[in-house]
């Protein structure tokens, strides 16, 4: 800096909600919204409160058979049991140096799943080995060691713990095979209790455990006839089974392990069921590179877990099409189960045909694509049947430790720089590519994924009250950005689909919902539209549709927001706890903003998500403690007026809501305004961050 070198703990803040995986290599870093990034490279602070620090205690270490990814779900359970939201978590203890980097890393990325900030692993031995083991050179391996040192920031199995906040506690020799499930990342299945908790969640009650089938439809079987052959599903029949880029692929532990599972499975003539859709979609062509030099890759092939791509696929709902006669079995009733390796298994996430999916280790994945069934029992029913008609446990084909240990000390550095000093040259569609030579975009008019965004000028007057807004959709505990936010495959029968039609698109290639963010149209229409939302005013219809209270008609969500708005009319969201857990998706606050929401009212926010509304101009207002819709008696049918908007001049300050029942009875109860900081007030008074952005660039350009 200035011509002179200046060392400093590196951090990062980061667009997506995987940027805490960089907390195992010992750097801070966190994920944003795209707006509010946006706003920082523009030169806005990003402003939070200081945080409480957690520390998280480690004690021994890890039994055979027990994976990173047993520990990395268990421990993000524990941490959302605790309540982490908001809040930086320390990992420290003895049983941290028995932690590879990848193992830690692997933790780290799952910190939006728990709802820390970061979960944060000091500079220690192991980073130092990592560096060596990607390539870095001893210069700067030596360099890092010495500044952090010198620094007192590295850490050493003899220091006495530092000072937290408050302490969780894990024993490494008391985590077990698991499985996360059937509808959130942090609801946690010992392996060995799969088959009586899955029977038990058919009959629970719909909702987070459970899928509320009578007992007449439990026992219901479902023919189907695949590959010309003929089969009776069950409940819990598993028709997705995926390894994932999310999570996993930091860590060749767990795939090498696949791998040899693999190998043993074949050599004994396994095979996966033929109902199941299998793939291996890494994150990292090194992934490529060390499972082809351990040879392992072909048994993965054999398997049908060819390596599909690299990155997002399965884990964003970018599985590809079920084979009909399942998607009709499913249609009839059949509780179909998936089981991927990566972070989130929100519901109508993974696939809109899956109603119960499960996160697992790699291992786990291909043990049961080959079982094809979620309701099974490894120690005591056989996995499969081998050549010599001999019953096949588990256990008979689950790999040494040894064996994983022996080919992770083959992988070096070389591996990582012959991947990556190639970067983005191998890919000449991307060094083709025609571009124009220009400051400014150029938009093409005609184009159905790249329109100008209507934000800059469309903004709401947070100065004026809210007054009679109608409720767009009454929802409940844990709506994550998959339930709001669009994502996957975009329905033939949705009104992005209508509306692509209309601009000629083939009926063929609508594509994802991921490719068209770039269309604002495209993604307002999909906004609140997963099929497994639960919207009480939609009156037990699942998915999104909503009652138009102007007409007392069931519609799509985005026919009755156009409703509302042709009639001047603010529309409110209200939910439960946790509101807009998982991914951190701008369009999660950006679709909502379009539909004409002015205001959320929840019992409580995850971070990110809490944040890009305001960013949006959004008001996010939580209940006081003790307090929700049904507790103050709300059915979503009433009118609200929230004033005082003028008079939001702090953070934390305490709105009243004025609720006017269609029999004209008012009441009145008391909300939290979740402006966080001074600077959030600041933003939501202007419409968002983009309108004030532009009115201070417009300011200083005039003066």
């Amino acid at each position: 800096m200035n011509g002179e070198r200046i060392l400093a703990p590196d951090s990062v803040l980061g667009t997506d909600s995987h940027t805490p995986m960089i907390n195992g290599l010992g750097v801070v870093g966190w994920g944003v919204g795209g707006i509010e990034a946006l706003a920082a490279m523009l030169g806005y602070p990003i402003e939070f409160n200081t945080p409480p620090v957690i520390g998280l205690h480690l004690s021994g270490a890890l039994s055979k058979q027990v994976t990173a990814t047993d520990l990395t779900l268990t421990i993000t359970s524990r941490l959302r049991e605790y309540g982490v939201v908001g809040k930086f978590v320390e990992v420290y203890g003895e049983g941290v140096a028995n932690l590879r980097l990848e193992d830690r890393a692997m933790i780290a990325n799952m910190t939006p799943e728990s709802g820390a900030t970061i979960t944060y692993f000091p500079v220690d031995v192991q980073t130092l080995n990592y560096l060596r083991l990607t390539g870095r050179n001893a210069s700067k391996v030596g360099l890092v060691e010495a500044y952090f040192k010198t620094q007192h920031l590295f850490r050493e199995n003899t220091a006495a713990p530092p000072i937290y906040d408050d302490i969780v506690e894990v024993d490494l020799t008391q985590i077990e095979p698991v499985l996360a499930g059937p509808k959130r990342p942090f609801d946690l299945i010992p392996v060995k209790k799969t088959s009586k908790a899955f029977p038990t969640s058919l009959v629970n009650a719909s909702g987070h455990h459970g899928f509320g089938l009578s007992k007449e439809d439990v026992e219901k079987t479902f023919p189907i006839h695949i590959h010309s052959e003929d089969f009776e599903l069950t409940h819990g029949a598993v028709i997705l089974a995926a390894i994932t880029s999310c999570t996993n692929t930091s860590n060749p532990s767990v795939l090498l392990g696949a791998g040899l599972l693999a190998k043993n499975a074949v050599k004994k003539g396994l095979i996966v069921k033929p109902f199941v859709k299998t793939s291996l979609t890494p994150g990292s062509l090194v992934v490529d590179s060390y499972l082809t030099k351990s040879g392992l890759l072909p048994y993965l092939a054999k398997l049908g877990f060819q390596i599909a791509g690299h990155g997002c696929a399965t884990c964003i709902g970018n599985s590809g099409p079920l084979p009909e006669s399942i998607n009709n079995a499913v249609n009839k009733g059949l509780i179909a189960s998936a089981v991927i390796s990566g972070n989130r298994n929100f519901e109508g996430r993974i696939h809109k045909s899956v109603k119960a999916c499960y996160l697992g280790s790699p291992l786990l994945v291909i043990a049961y694509a080959i079982a094809g069934t979620i309701n099974i029992d490894f120690d005591i029913t056989p996995i499969g049947i081998d050549q010599d008609g001999e019953q096949v446990f588990l256990a008979d084909i689950f790999p040494d430790e040894k064996e994983i240990q022996k080919l992770l000390h083959a992988i070096d550095g070389k591996l990582y720089n012959q991947i990556y000093e190639q970067g983005l040259n191998r890919n000449e569609k991307w060094q083709h590519l025609k571009r124009e030579n220009s400051t400014l975009f150029h938009w093409d008019t005609t184009s159905s994924y790249l329109l100008e965004p209507p934000f800059v000028v469309d903004f709401f007057d947070n100065d004026k009250d809210i007054r009679a807004a109608r409720v767009l959709a009454l929802l409940g505990d844990s709506i994550t950005t998959d339930h709001i936010s669009p994502a996957g495959k975009i329905p033939t029968n949705s009104d992005t689909a209508t509306y692509l039609h209309s601009l000629g698109c083939d009926p063929t290639d609508l594509n994802t919902y991921g490719a068209r963010r770039g269309n604002h149209e495209a993604m307002v229409r999909g906004t609140f539209s997963n099929p497994r939302l639960k919207n009480k005013l939609a009156h037990g219809k699942d998915g999104g549709f909503t009652t138009c209270l102007l007409n007392s008609e069931i519609m799509t969500i985005y026919e009755a927001s156009q409703t509302y708005q042709r009639e001047n009319i603010p529309l409110i969201i209200i939910a439960g706890k946790q509101y807009g857990t998982g991914s951190s998706r701008d369009w999660a606050a950006k679709g909502p903003f379009l539909l004409g929401v002015r205001a959320v009212i929840a019992e409580g926010y995850e971070r990110i998500h809490r944040s890009n509304l305001v960013m949006m101009g959004i008001l996010p207002l939580q209940f006081m403690e003790g307090e929700n819709a049904d507790s103050l008696g709300i059915d979503g049918t009433e009118f609200f007026t929230i004033s005082g908007m003028k008079k939001l001049h702090h953070p934390g300050q305490i709105v009243p809501v004025e609720v006017r029942s269609t029999d004209g009875k008012t009441r009145t109860f008391h909300t939290t305004a979740r402006l966080d900081t001074p600077m959030e007030v600041i933003y939501l008074h202007h419409g968002g961050i983009l309108p004030t952005m532009f009115k201070d660039f417009i300011t200083r350009t005039s003066s």
